[in-house]
């Protein structure tokens, strides 16, 4: 893989969503954009965590409120990256990790994309040649 750096891949402009913000809100707009993860940040757009279907998912499992308000269920501890990272340094940290989207930050922009295992993936399939079936 030739190097190339995240932003050329990330998806920008990201949807966000604030703290409190329903939970099924959050849900709807993930439906309607086509969405694996919303990005959660303050009034003045500074990331506060991220909400992504695995958080669903646990949130259906174990029978929670869907009514409740996102900063209930994001999670804070958000790993990040910036647009200049090479795309094989973030695909190893997702591997490593387990993570399938990470936040792309700016110091003076703030959250400016995303790039996820979906962009990594449909990269990936235009500069590898698939193997014989």
């Amino acid at each position: 893989m030739e190097d190339i750096f995240v932003g050329r891949l990330m998806s920008s402009p990201v949807e966000t969503v604030t703290p409190d913000t329903q939970v099924h809100v959050a849900a709807e707009r993930m439906i309607d954009e086509g969405i694996g993860s919303v990005i959660v940040t303050d009034e003045s757009g500074e990331l506060e965590g991220i909400l992504t279907a695995t958080d669903f998912v646990h949130l259906a499992a174990e029978q929670r409120d869907i009514d409740a308000t996102v900063e209930n269920y994001m999670t804070t501890d958000v790993t990040t990256t910036d647009a200049n990272t090479e795309v094989r340094d973030i695909a190893d940290l997702m591997i490593k990790e387990g993570f399938h989207h990470v936040p792309v930050v700016d110091e003076t922009e703030g959250v400016v994309g995303i790039v996820t295992t979906t962009d990594i993936t449909a990269y990936m399939s235009h500069v590898q040649t698939p193997s014989p079936s």
